[in-house]
């Protein structure tokens, strides 16, 4: 107890201060330091959520009196609460949906409601009923949904409404079959509308091309020819292994719409199509008109006159014929496989030799046959638009094991630590040595005075190696005292000669670094009081 206040004592006014000030700081950073280390660990709860549902979500935790902070539009909480902060809430129904439902109508009343704003609220009820089915599917993160309803008109027959979905899948983007079942659901649910008038855009990859437009895309022909290179490659794995293969694919794809219209007429089919027969049959009689007196007497012989009599008949007939008629329509969609080209490289077949060797060499023309056979089955293989299959057996080069194994460190161990904090409490860890080692150790240090010297020629008391008596250094070597290796060299006589000062000034240092520097600090001092 007795060195610390003699310690205290031999500072000086400033220094005191300094001490003081240097504690202070260090006590403040160490509780600095223990705040940050109890305080606990934020992680994301909600993000995205729009004003109403955040703030729904936001009331629920004061509610159940969870700390939580707010980072722009994400909610954060204690990574211990936050699984079950999710369930509580989910129980609870939160967070909402952004769109309203049918409940739009329910605050509808007969009063004051014309029938173009039950309109509007019905095509928004269900535009957040089918955003909320869309919700309830796994890899659906957000939806929106628009409709675009004709107005009535007398003087329009045909029309459909269109209707358009944004969407973002939790898998980053959304396949063709995904948004046409979107487009089948949509369409299902509005009176009139079509699946082809529904747009489906995806936050991710824009515009999501109906099946059949989308088989004239662009990318479509590589996602043929990686279709086409997987079925190639699985089927030759489990021949020569895997990673023995290597399969690319090449496909030329139709990308214009073509349609056909066909009229052929044949002369030589001809088909009756009606007959029309008709039959006329007809017989005339004609005699003399000789009259005489003789002829009109009872007696005279009026009928031996002669009579002429024709009889006719006639037949004809009428047959239509008609001529051989065939009519055609053709339309080709995109898509279609213009020409397809596959090279295919195999690895060769190890051989062992009599002497143990193991060489690679090519497959047999037998085997390369049977798996050209196969990859043309595999890839619909047509050799009359000009397919091309082109499969070499060659050895592959050994890889080569350089670099270093990599092994699990302790970043996966570290992934869950908040490198926020752990930087702060870095930041305070060396505030707090720099103040110990930089600032307090100088000053304690710089505290131990030495007793004033009244001249430069009065010696100085300072603890020896001799417990019994302090020893007295002057700065004044004795002859007594020199060490034997600090003596010159001695002459002919047998006298010794004077040594280089500077030599027995650097030895005499060497081995009483701690005299000497306590004879400097005290040299030191003394010119500081003077002045």
């Amino acid at each position: 107890m007795n060195y610390p206040l003699s310690l205290w004592s031999g500072l000086s006014q400033t220094r005191r201060l300094i001490v003081i000030a240097a504690t202070l700081a260090m006590f403040t950073a160490i509780l600095g330091i223990a705040r940050i280390a109890s305080q606990p660990n934020y992680t994301l709860l909600y993000a995205g959520l729009e004003e109403a549902a955040a703030g729904d979500v936001m009331a629920a935790l004061d509610q159940q009196g969870v700390a939580y902070e707010i980072r722009g539009t994400a909610i954060y909480v204690d990574d211990a609460l936050r699984d079950s902060l999710r369930l509580s809430l989910a129980a609870q129904g939160l967070p909402a949906n952004s769109g309203e439902g049918y409940e739009l109508l329910d605050g509808l009343s007969g009063f004051g409601t014309t029938s173009q704003m039950f309109d509007a609220a019905y095509w928004r009820a269900k535009e957040g009923e089918l955003a909320r089915t869309i919700l309830a599917m796994p890899m659906i993160r957000a939806a929106r949904v628009h409709i675009a309803q004709l107005p009535d008109s007398v003087f329009r027959r045909d029309g459909h409404p269109t209707a358009s979905v944004s969407v973002t899948s939790a898998s980053g983007s959304m396949d063709a079959a995904q948004a046409q079942a979107l487009r089948h659901l949509i369409a299902s649910a509005v009176p009139d509308m079509r699946p082809e008038d529904v747009a489906v855009i995806d936050s991710v990859g824009g515009l999501v091309p109906p099946a059949g437009e989308g088989a004239g895309a662009p990318g479509a022909a590589v996602d043929r020819a990686a279709e086409l290179r997987q079925n190639v490659e699985r089927l030759l794995q489990a021949r020569v292994g895997p990673g023995r293969s290597v399969v690319e694919v090449s496909v030329d794809l139709v990308t214009e719409r073509e349609r056909l219209s066909e009229r052929r007429f044949d002369p030589q089919g001809r088909v009756a199509i009606s007959s029309d027969t008709e039959q006329k049959s007809g017989t005339s009689q004609q005699g003399e008109s000789g009259v005489t007196v003789a002829s009109n007497l009872p007696e005279g012989d009026a009928a031996s006159g002669q009579t002429d009599r024709t009889q006719n008949s006639e037949s004809r007939e009428r047959v239509n014929y008609e001529v051989s008629e065939t009519q055609r329509e053709v339309e080709r969609l995109p898509g279609a496989i213009r020409r397809l080209s596959v090279a295919v490289l195999v690895d060769g077949e190890p051989v062992t030799a009599e002497d143990g060797t193991v060489s690679i060499q090519p497959r047999g023309e037998e085997e390369l046959a049977a798996l050209r056979d196969l990859v043309a089955s595999a890839v619909g293989f047509d050799e009359s638009r000009g397919d091309t299959i082109t499969l070499k057996s060659l050895p592959f080069p050994a890889i080569s094991q350089d670099g270093t194994l990599a092994e699990a460190g302790l970043l996966p161990e570290l992934s869950s630590v908040d490198l926020v904090q752990l930087a702060q409490a870095g930041v305070l860890a060396i505030v707090v040595l720099g103040l110990g080692l930089f600032v307090l150790r100088p000053v304690l240090l710089s505290g131990r005075r030495l007793p004033e010297v009244t001249s430069a020629s009065a010696p100085l008391a300072l603890p020896g190696l001799d417990d019994e008596a302090p020893r007295i250094l002057n700065g004044v070597i004795e002859e007594d005292e020199a060490p034997l290796d600090m003596i010159g060299p001695q002459d002919g006589m047998g006298q010794a000669t004077q040594p280089d000062p500077v030599a027995r000034l650097r030895r005499l240092i060497e081995q009483r670094q701690t005299e000497t520097v306590e004879i400097l600090r005290g040299w030191m001092e003394t010119g500081e009081d003077t002045v």
